[in-house]
C-alpha cells in the first residue's frame, strides 16, 4: 500500500510539556524548556514528524493578557526553540474561555481542547495525515484531543491520570519520542 501524501506530525501541547508551565505567563524570559524536550523534539523532526504546538490560552478570555502579547510570545518561543535546532511548524491556541471575564472570549468552542478544533484546522493547513499522527500531552484534555482527532496519544509527566486513556505513557517528551519511534518501527 502507497504511503499517503499528506505529512505527518507531532501535535504538542506547550505548557507542562515541552516547557515549563509559569501559569498566565507571556514573558518570553520566563521560557524555560523541561527536561527532555529539546533532544525528543530533535528526534521527532529528524524522523520526518511536523512539530505543532496545540495549547489552550484561558489567560486571553480571563484579561491577563492580550491576543497581540500571546501571538509575540509564541514568535518568540519559535524562535527560541529555532535557534536550538528545534523547528516548530506552527503554533495554535485557543483564546476562550466559557467562564472568561471578556465576553468576547467567554464561550463554548471547538477548539478548546478537548474538542479537537486546533488539531483539524492545524491537519488541513499542513496537509497533515491525523492517522499517521500524534497529540503528546500531560492533561488528560490533551489526550482527549488526540483522540477526538484521530491520532494515537502519549501522556507525559507525573499528571494523575484522567477518563482518556493514551497509547503511551513517558516521563518526558524525549521519552515520547522513543514511544514513538518505536510504534513506527
Amino acid at each position: 500500500m502507497p504511503e499517503s501524501p499528506l505529512r505527518k506530525a507531532v501535535f504538542l501541547d506547550r505548557d507542562g510539556t515541552i516547557i515549563e508551565d509559569t501559569v498566565f505567563s507571556v514573558d518570553p524570559a520566563r521560557i524555560r524548556e523541561l527536561p527532555g524536550a529539546l533532544d525528543g523534539l530533535r528526534r521527532l523532526r529528524r524522523a520526518g514528524y511536523l512539530l505543532v504546538v496545540i495549547t489552550n490560552q484561558s489567560g486571553v478570555a480571563r484579561g491577563f493578557f492580550g491576543e497581540d502579547a500571546l501571538r509575540a510570545f509564541h514568535d518568540r518561543l519559535r524562535e527560541w526553540f529555532a535557534a536550538r535546532g528545534v523547528e516548530l511548524a506552527a503554533i495554535y491556541y485557543c483564546p476562550h474561555y466559557p467562564k472568561g471575564a471578556l465576553p468576547e472570549y467567554a464561550r463554548d468552542c471547538a477548539c478548546r481542547k478537548p474538542m479537537p478544533g486546533m488539531i483539524l484546522q492545524a491537519a488541513s493547513d499542513l496537509q497533515v495525515d491525523r492517522a499517521r499522527s500524534w497529540m503528546v500531552g500531560d492533561r488528560d484534555c490533551d489526550i482527549g484531543v488526540g483522540r477526538a482527532a484521530g491520532c494515537r496519544t502519549v501522556r507525559i509527566g507525573t499528571t494523575p491520570p484522567g477518563e482518556t486513556t493514551p497509547d503511551y505513557e513517558a516521563a518526558n517528551v524525549a521519552e515520547a519520542a522513543e514511544r514513538i519511534l518505536a510504534a513506527e518501527g
